[in-house]
């Protein structure tokens, strides 16, 4: 399952210090409620212009810092080809190491140091690393830096960096070599005394004893093409073998192809070999019997204008191209290549050595000499490489090796035959000697056989008996037991064996692994068989068969490993030879040892047993110097004291043998974890207390025993000794691990984070699991690529380096919740709480077996069918609607909030394309789920699941309606389905079936309700009949009677959105590819509720295409904004509708924009824009948008004039997401601005209050004085005199005249919002009569004047208008009109419809009121 953070916690954008965050608008989205935004996407941010965030070019590493809530920040990018693969933070200032020569602005080789609070980065001094830096430790207790890696200055592949002094320095023991000469983990034991090192690299300590004989053949010449251990592997003799070159030169000094396989002098003629000009040379060798190969020695030849430059080799009979592995003269370093490999035209480089992964049986070799300098291709040397020494009980088998003073031979007493194998490969044989011995004879009196190898150097080597299986001989039943006994050399124990040959397939035995002293005239090592002092079996014939095949002995490594000379001053018996692991006591600081050589005993530690113990069970010297080579990549220490290596290795022998990839050192010896290890290398390991969490390539233990579910990442218990899975682990490689706040940080190669072996979520590359939720949870941000490296820069936050594609601040799996944040740092966003997944099911809305519609028999609307068809008209043709906008799983497409009336709990219901797993479930579901966000938690609805798609969701009450293009399992619904939230249950008989014409599939693209009408539900989208009932893309369900019931005369064509208008919402604005039933077409059409009619706004083409989006302002009718596309697909379009005709308004939108939602959002604060949209608020478009001047964004807003790019989103695979849906709680909501002044200001107000309550005070005593002497002049007035007065001095009329006068142009003036057409205007203007006349008597009637003027005024019976389209009147009351006609308005105090006279017929009617002008 997936969950994320808790809902407290929230992502807050804040912008790159180059972007200006002022520039967007403050959406206000508060004011709406809960608001989600839903769409297909993986990640978003807020947007930011593209000159100041540059493409990400997956060719460089990018390097971010992931603050506290995840939100991932662009800091830097290497040059193309560079490598990121290390960090760490030193009193902070924080260190990235790897494989560059730049990043971002500054060079720097391979490491450079970033500070944040600066953020910038600096080079460290001109002399650091010359090569690759694999690992880095921050010592803080030294104050200083190691870094370790594939460099050879300053040090040998490990370097000290001081801050104090800005200085390098090679390590106090030199640095390391040996193996591939690689460090790949530095880190400190669990008590910091010490520093750990390790990587595929070899250390020798001295042990006691006899001394090896250090010297090797010296009749071996040096190269540099060599190595010491290459130069001691013995060739193969191939006197007796087939060889051929072809095609030859002609010259006959040149063509013998033997004069190269043991040259007897320089370069040159009888020495050297030359191909034909301008061909490709093939050199074939077969030896029609199997040999031991390690490898091959070729030298060039430089003949005039001949040499080889590039070469492959294929081996028979498997006829299979090999991957070789050498030394590369230039640098040192352990190359492979395969065809073609190299050969380097160095005249003084007298040969190279290439070796196979492994030691190889097979009966012989081809080279193919595919480029060459000059005319054509040559050789001066070939030659085969054992495995070290061989000896054959063929005589004819064992000839002199080239270099060699003296060939292997064999010793034997009693009569030995040959015997032939039947092989079953032609031309090919397998001879062995074999001797009879009766059954019962003594040991000592029976058949010996000895092997005397010769050895060319000195060295610890494995000695094998290869003993053939005894189907291929056909002897099984006479075979027995027989006594080995090997004499290393002179001073060392010999080493004896009891070994069965009743093998029945080809085998081959250890009977020793040691120091071997080499071949001289006064010793030779030799191994001895006799027949076992208690032989087993009972024989054939009374007779026992002893068989003698060969005796291989496998260098493992040289006595003087640090020389490349043919002499060396030797080495002691007993040496301490380690591999990849060294341990550096803090307290040896100052010291003069050299690790690349061989290291003091007085540097030894306890702890480099663990090296030891690694090169004795891994193989050694030769088989770690293979492909893939073997190597300790990460260590950590437990607090216990125990050490886990995790690499890439096998142990073969010793106290953990059969292990792989990953082991346990403790009580003094290596360990196995349970079930062997993993079956994959190891590439990172992180310890949380007794966990092990553990990154790699592997996908099980060893043994198999999880069933695949250790996918890249797994977690070990240190004391249960037990694996246990991260969900199922992810679908790739992982590279880097991190442990934050109680998360482990999963960096890495792969695409999914998995839940099951199959389900999961797209993460690409970076993912974080969540300790104590036991589950994988959102990341914060969103990347994708490949990474490389996850380290912590801070205590809460981290950095973030790989090959980035596309990278968004926010990770979220198809929905976030926005709220208002400051104005600084904009809008809060929370990521959806679970991660959504592509959908598993195998079942597509192409191939759902849908329900069948109920028969008309089975019910009847209330309105007959005589009358339903009576209107329908020949079907019009239409252009399709676009195809929407590309939702990939997962989509989220539609949503809706809803508040359990029980719990008092708000959840959000979302609808898409996806799966997941709800929280505590095992069980996959899709399509619809229910999240709280509180709790950060999913969940499926109750009963049978969904298939499929869902796009429009309602909710009514307690019952949710959901449509789109699905089934729901075991039931007989499709694509309409109503769920009950309170009883959770599926209302599978609810609503008859929706069909579309002649079997074409139902899309329900919306489900809407109006406020105008109860239980009814507006279902509209692609489909033809409701049930039985013929209602072509719209139709209405009414609740209480379970029917549908057409809308009006209905329309043609399909219906991609729907809007409402009016203060109660009494008219739909339908939106899609429409015509109205009499073939008008009309993209938005207009339905009035209350006469059941249909209009179209606009004429015929006043729109360009089929529309996929419809808003209305505010409910404003005459303030209606359509998006969609053309007729031809070609381009895209936003129009605006005012009352009278359509209008496109300009944009710089490209012919790829998708629009998927238009909806008003207010602002807090207000735009400038003089345009068709109000200052306080703007028209958010969504979908998948281009534009010219901003490029690619997938929300922007519209003030009336402009576009302003708002949201950048991506899908899973790093290309442009889309927005498919903004939604909210709050149904409705008011865009006006609430503002509060200063508390300065207020206070400034509070006291010209006060003042001027005290100026009123004061003069309304004045006033009362006045007023009280006046009454006393007024008595002295006579009555009659008074009444002769003027009584227009008494009356209000007068004054209230001027009021009105000045109120007049307020309420009945237009402004730039106003309804009110010119016309109108004038005639008010011109009017000759003023209802605020002087006789008030619109005062008398009216509260305000407002009131006065809000409909017709009581003096005025009618007033003239036109029809601006016809309508048919055909509903009881209403009035048919005709286009142009002239009519008295009787009556217009109804928004929608007015009382009216036709002035020709005198007839009396409503009419649509957006009919008039």
């Amino acid at each position: 399952m997936f969950t994320t953070y808790p809902s407290h916690v929230v992502l807050v954008f804040s912008l790159f210090s180059n972007v200006a965050l002022a520039a967007l608008p403050l959406v206000d989205f508060d004011r709406m409620g809960t608001v989600g935004l839903a769409g297909a996407f993986a990640g978003l941010e807020l947007f930011q212009n593209a000159s100041s965030s540059p493409p990400f070019d997956p060719a460089t590493s990018t390097l971010f810092s992931r603050d506290a809530d995840g939100v991932l920040s662009r800091l830097a990018s290497t040059n193309a080809g560079g490598h990121v693969s290390a960090g760490c933070n030193l009193k902070n200032t924080f260190y990235v190491a790897g494989s560059f020569s730049s990043i971002g602005s500054i060079s720097a080789n391979n490491i450079a140091s970033y500070t944040p609070s600066s953020v910038s980065f600096s080079a460290l001094g001109s002399n650091g690393p010359n090569g690759q830096v694999d690992s880095i430790f921050c010592d803080v207790t030294g104050n200083k830096v190691w870094v370790g890696g594939s460099f050879t200055s300053p040090g040998s592949n490990v370097a000290v960096w001081d801050p104090k002094s800005s200085s390098w320095s090679p390590p106090p023991f030199v640095g390391v070599s040996g193996a591939q000469s690689r460090v790949f983990s530095i880190t400190a034991n669990a008590s910091d005394s010490s520093i750990f090192f390790a990587g595929s690299f070899i250390t020798t300590f001295p042990g006691s004893g006899a001394v090896l004989d250090g010297t090797n053949n010296p009749n071996v010449p040096v190269s540099k093409g060599a190595t010491p251990f290459t130069s001691s592997l013995v060739p193969i003799p191939l006197n007796n073998a087939d060889v051929d070159g072809s095609p030859p030169t002609s010259d006959g000094q040149f063509s013998d192809i033997k004069n190269i396989l043991c040259p007897s002098g320089a370069d040159g003629p009888g020495n050297s070999w030359l191909a034909a000009d301008a061909s490709e040379a093939l050199v074939t060798v077969r030896t029609f019997s199997f040999i031991s190969v390690n490898g091959i020695r070729l030298g060039n030849t430089f003949q005039g204008s001949h040499g080889t430059a590039g070469f492959s080799v294929i081996t028979i009979p498997d006829n299979k191209v090999q991957t070789l592995h050498y030394r590369d003269p230039a640098t040192g370093q352990t190359q492979a290549c395969s065809d073609p490999c190299p050969l380097s035209a160095d005249s003084t480089l007298l040969y190279q050595d290439f070796l196979f992964d492994n030691t190889l049986t097979i009966t012989g070799v081809q080279v193919k000499l595919s480029q060459f300098t000059g005319t054509g291709a040559g050789l001066h040397l070939l030659q085969l490489l054992s495995s070290g020494a061989f000896a054959s009980s063929v005589d004819s088998n064992n000839g002199v090796s080239c270099f060699a003073p003296s060939p292997s031979n064999t010793t034997r007493t009693g009569d030995w035959a040959a015997k032939v194998a039947n092989t079953g490969i032609a031309g090919t044989t397998q001879t062995v000697l074999v001797a009879s011995v009766d059954v019962g004879t003594p040991a000592a009196r029976g058949p010996t056989f000895t092997w005397v190898p010769y050895v060319s150097a000195s060295g610890n080597y494995d000695i094998n008996l290869l003993i053939p299986g005894c189907t291929n001989f056909q002897d099984c039943d006479s075979r027995t037991s027989v006594k080995i006994t090997v004499f290393p050399g002179v001073g060392l124990q010999p080493r004896v064996a009891t070994v069965s040959q009743q093998n029945k397939d080809d085998a081959t035995i250890l009977l020793y692994s040691g120091p071997i002293l080499p071949s001289s005239p006064d010793f030779v090592a030799t191994i001895s068989m006799t027949l076992a002092d208690d032989p087993v079996g009972s024989g054939q014939g009374g007779k026992y068969e002893l068989v003698a095949d060969r005796v291989q002995m496998v260098l493992k490594s040289v006595g003087d490993s640090t020389s490349n000379s043919s002499s060396g001053s030797g080495s002691t018996q007993g040496t301490n030879t380690g591999f990849g692991f060294l341990e550096w006591p803090r307290s040896l600081a100052a010291s003069d040892a050299d690790a690349t050589k061989i290291l003091p005993n007085s540097t030894l530690t306890p702890l480099d047993v663990v090296g030891i113990d690694m090169f004795n069970g891994a193989g050694g010297s030769n088989g770690l110097s293979f492909a893939n080579p073997s190597a300790i990549t990460t260590v950590a220490h437990h607090p216990s004291g125990n050490i886990y290596l995790g690499g890439n290795f096998t142990l073969s022998s010793g106290s953990a043998s059969g292990s792989a990839n990953l082991v346990a050192f403790k009580s003094g010896s290596l360990s196995s974890l349970s079930n062997d290890g993993l079956n994959g290398p190891v590439t990172s390991v992180l310890l949380n207390g007794d966990q092990l969490f553990v990154g790699g390539g592997f996908s099980d233990t060893l043994s198999g025993s999880t069933s695949g579910k250790l996918k890249g990442v797994a977690l070990y218990n240190v004391q249960s000794n037990s694996w246990s899975p991260l969900g199922a682990g992810v679908d790739g490689s992982v590279t880097s691990l991190s442990l934050v706040n109680g998360q482990v940080l999963v960096a890495g190669n792969f695409t999914r984070a998995l839940t099951s072996l199959n389900g999961g979520a797209a993460t690409t590359g970076f993912a974080t699991w969540d300790i104590e939720k036991g589950a994988w949870v959102n990341s914060g941000g969103f990347v994708v690529g490949s990474i490389s490296f996850v380290g912590n820069e801070t205590s809460t936050t981290q950095l973030v380096a790989g090959n980035a594609g596309a990278a968004r601040r926010v990770g979220a799996s198809g929905m976030v919740i926005l709220k208002n944040g400051d104005r600084k740092t904009g809008p809060a966003i929370t990521p959806l709480g679970a991660q959504l997944d592509t959908v598993q099911s195998n079942v597509t809305p192409t191939t759902l077996q849908r329900r069948s519609p109920i028969p008309s028999s089975a019910w009847m609307s209330h309105i007959l069918r005589s009358k339903l068809f009576s209107r329908q008209t020949p079907s019009t043709k239409l252009a399709p609607l676009p195809t929407s906008i590309p939702a990939p799983a997962p989509a989220v497409l539609a949503g809706v909030f809803w508040t359990n009336s029980s719990s008092s709990t708000q959840v959000a219901i979302i609808g898409g394309n996806f799966s997941f797993f709800a929280s505590g479930s095992i069980a996959e579901s899709e399509a619809l789920a229910i999240y709280d966000s509180a709790a950060a938690t999913i969940r499926s609805l109750q009963g049978p699941q969904l298939n499929g798609t869902v796009r429009s969701l309602l909710v009514d009450e307690s019952l949710l309606y959901v449509g789109g293009e699905f089934i729901i399992q075991n039931t007989k619904t499709n694509d309409l389905a109503v769920y009950d939230l309170s009883k959770q249950i599926w209302n599978v008989e609810e609503i008859p079936a929706l069909r579309g014409t002649d079997g074409s599939p139902v899309v329900v693209r919306s489900v809407t309700k109006s406020a105008s009408k109860d239980n009814t539900i507006i279902v509209a989208g692609t489909f033809s009949e409701a049930g039985s009932l013929r209602c072509q893309s719209i139709c209405a369900y009414d609740t209480s009677s379970k029917q549908w019931n057409t809308l009006g005369s209905g329309i043609q064509g399909e219906v991609a959105s729907i809007a409402y208008a009016g203060d109660s919402q009494e008219l739909l604005i339908a939106s899609g590819s429409i015509a109205l039933s009499d073939n008008t077409v009309s993209n938005v059409v207009q339905f009035s509720f209350s006469n059941s009619t249909w209009i179209a706004l606009g004429k015929p083409g006043d729109l360009p295409g089929p529309v996929t989006a419809i808003e209305v302002n505010n409910g404003n009718v005459s303030s209606i904004f359509a998006a969609g596309r053309s007729t031809e697909d070609s381009s895209s379009f936003l129009s605006f509708w005012n009352g009278v005709t359509w209008s496109i308004l300009s944009s710089t939108l490209q012919g790829s924009t998708n629009v998927a939602q238009l909806t008003m959002v207010p602002l807090q604060d207000r735009h400038s824009a003089n345009g068709v949209i109000e200052p306080d608020r703007m028209l958010m478009v969504s979908g998948l948008l281009s534009d010219s001047t901003f490029g690619n964004a997938s929300s922007a807003l519209y003030d009336g004039q402009t576009f302003i790019p708002y949201i950048s989103a991506s899908s899973a695979s790093g290309s442009s997401g889309a927005v498919a849906s903004l939604f909210r709680s709050f149904s409705s909501f008011s865009f006006n601005q609430r503002h509060f002044l200063a508390t300065g200001v207020v206070i400034l107000i509070s006291i010209a209050i006060a003042a001027g309550v005290v100026f009123l005070i004061a003069l309304i005593g004045i006033l009362w004085t006045l007023l009280s002497r006046r009454d006393d002049k007024m008595t002295k007035f006579d009555a009659a005199e008074d009444d002769d007065d003027d009584s227009t001095h008494h009356r209000p009329s007068s004054l209230l005249e001027h009021i009105n006068a000045a109120t007049r142009t307020t309420i009945m003036g237009t402004g730039p919002f106003a309804t009110t057409g010119e016309k109108e205007d004038e005639k008010a203007t011109q009017d000759n009569h003023d209802p605020f006349g002087p006789d008030a008597s619109n005062y008398m009637r009216a509260e305000t004047p407002s009131d006065a003027v809000g409909g017709m005024l009581a003096e005025e019976t009618s007033r003239p208008a036109h029809a601006r389209y016809s309508f048919d009147g055909a509903g009881e009351g209403e009035l048919p009109i005709s286009a142009g006609a002239e009519l008295e308005v009787l009556d217009d105090r109804d928004p929608a419809w007015w009382y009216a006279r036709d002035a020709r017929t005198g007839q009396e009617g409503v009419v649509p009121a957006a009919y008039l002008y």
